[in-house]
């Protein structure tokens, strides 16, 4: 079988501009149902239930074959877990913290995934990436204000130190997920490999409901705004998984997914726009240095 052909760049471009807005739009509404009382289980259930008839419509059209050898059963299962485990964590994050922040902060895993590869006995960062590692965590110390909490004069309520604890996890657990797709999975074809993480973060998610795992965690919405807010979410989620998911083989991913760090950024607009959730200069300065760190370090990759 031949390659798709690959798409134009402004095209392809255009494509990963969108689907990083409906990301971002995804967690602005997950942070609304959050305010009218939904659970946090149940957003994920909700999101994960529609992204996974959305997969399986397209695994059934393009009929892969869906049995895999019985050494990556465990990984499989071990990156749904972790999947879960991240969803859940930024979730928690956003549901206490500006969404942007909680992004920014989740947006960190390339440092992490480098640090740990090199650890497991993959090539050490080069000596580009460390000083991009480090513009990364300085641009963290202005967007988190850090010298205003230090001095005790700064908004760090028990609160913010959960949510800004939850993105740096979910960081971590995503940069882990990242390693076993590329090292232990990366035999196993994209369509069946997405489709049974989604299938297994569906079912852990309803799991962890039954058994009362998160307080509240299945709680219903209050109110309309959380009932559309759980619709929206899940819509917008769906379509980005998906979309990304159809048209990954024609975006050139290794020269244009850096546009994917579009996200933060979005959720800053989204988040000023929906939520009324602003920051100062000094953190939006460091929210720049943040995320061209990430972007450059994603291209230092390649080069």
């Amino acid at each position: 079988m031949t390659s798709p052909a690959v798409l134009p760049r402004r095209t392809a471009v255009a494509i990963l501009l969108f689907v990083g807005a409906l990301f971002a739009g995804n967690h602005v509404s997950a942070r609304l149902a959050f305010d009218d009382q939904a659970g946090l289980l149940l957003a994920i259930v909700c999101r994960s239930g529609l992204t996974l008839l959305a997969l399986a419509g397209f695994v059934l059209w393009r009929q892969p074959r869906l049995r895999m050898a019985p050494g990556l059963l465990k990984w499989q299962i071990t990156l749904g877990l972790l999947v879960a485990l991240q969803s859940l964590c930024l979730y928690s994050a956003v549901a206490r913290i500006p969404v942007a922040l909680a992004l920014l902060i989740g947006n960190t895993f390339p440092i992490l995934l480098a640090l740990l590869t090199w650890a497991l006995g993959g090539s050490a960062p080069t000596r580009r990436a460390c000083l991009l590692m480090g513009m990364i965590l300085c641009g963290l110390v202005l967007v988190l204000d850090l010298p205003a909490w230090l001095s005790a004069s700064g908004p760090m309520t028990p609160a913010w130190k959960a949510g800004i604890g939850f993105a740096s996890l979910a960081a971590c657990v995503f940069a882990c997920g990242l390693w076993i797709t590329e090292h232990r999975l990366s035999s196993l074809p994209g369509a069946v490999r997405s489709l049974y993480t989604i299938m297994i973060v569906f079912c852990g998610m309803l799991a962890a409901g039954a058994a009362g795992v998160v307080p509240g965690g299945m709680n219903l919405p209050a109110g309309v705004q959380g009932w559309a807010a759980l619709a929206t979410l899940s819509v917008l989620y769906a379509t980005a998984f998906t979309g990304l998911f159809v048209f990954v083989p024609r975006l050139d991913m290794a020269r244009n997914s850096p546009v994917m760090n579009i996200e933060p950024v979005a959720s800053l607009l989204f988040g000023w726009l929906l939520l009324d959730q602003v920051f100062g200069g000094l953190q939006l300065a460091g929210g720049a240095v943040v995320l061209g760190g990430i972007v450059l370090l994603a291209y230092s990759k390649r080069r």
